[in-house]
């Protein structure tokens, strides 16, 4: 019996040792994904870049509502 080839998997992609699942368990927990503008790819190149911007941004947000509410 011959296999059939799907047009959109190259020869040398081979799955035979793939985990079916692998990261199901994790997907179910939550994820939250962002996807990012091209230009701020270069400022934000990875989780960490874009997790420290976001919580200077928090701290400045909390300072301003301080100071604007006393």
């Amino acid at each position: 019996m011959k296999k059939k080839i799907t047009p959109d998997l190259l020869p040398e992609y081979d799955f035979k040792k793939g985990i079916r699942g692998k990261y199901a368990k994790k997907f179910a927990q939550g994820t939250n994904l962002v996807v990012l503008d091209a230009d701020l790819h270069k400022s934000f190149p990875d989780s960490e870049s874009v997790n420290e911007a976001l919580r200077a941004i928090t701290k400045i947000a909390q300072r301003n509502r301080k100071k604007v509410t006393t």
